[in-house]
């Protein structure tokens, strides 16, 4: 299945995906120019606003290292042109025991030439059945 034959939507959103996860993975400071100061993040149910604020709170994650491995990402349009992309998949960082879950989704706007993430909702795979 080559990335041509994907609809515009797919490959956008795989991209993004990809372009994403490096920084975040290489260097979390950088991941501002992805973020405006109408973004939002929920992460693991706390809630940040502005370019500034996410910014801060990724880059004040307490790992220096990580790595996410993605299993499955799906990507649709919205009736207002953004792209809803879901990831889900699987993390190890310098400061866990074990590899664990992760579901991320983001959406993604147009704004001049670029995509940028308006809302973003992150969270661990942490769930005890039973």
């Amino acid at each position: 299945f080559r990335m041509a034959d994907k609809p515009i939507w797919e490959q956008i959103g795989s991209s993004f995906v990809q372009h994403y996860y490096q920084l975040f993975d290489t260097d979390r400071t950088q991941l501002g120019a992805i973020y405006i100061d109408a973004s939002c993040l929920t992460w693991e149910g706390q809630q940040f606003q502005g370019k500034a604020a996410i910014v801060e709170k990724l880059s004040s994650l307490p790992f220096q290292k990580i790595a996410h491995s993605i299993t499955a990402q799906d990507h649709q349009p919205t009736p207002d042109s953004c792209i809803l992309s879901m990831v889900v998949g699987q993390l190890k960082a310098d400061v866990l025991p074990q590899v664990l879950g992760f579901q991320q989704s983001v959406l993604l706007k147009r704004c001049k030439e670029a995509r940028v993430c308006t809302s973003e909702v992150f969270r661990l795979g942490l769930h005890n059945m039973g």
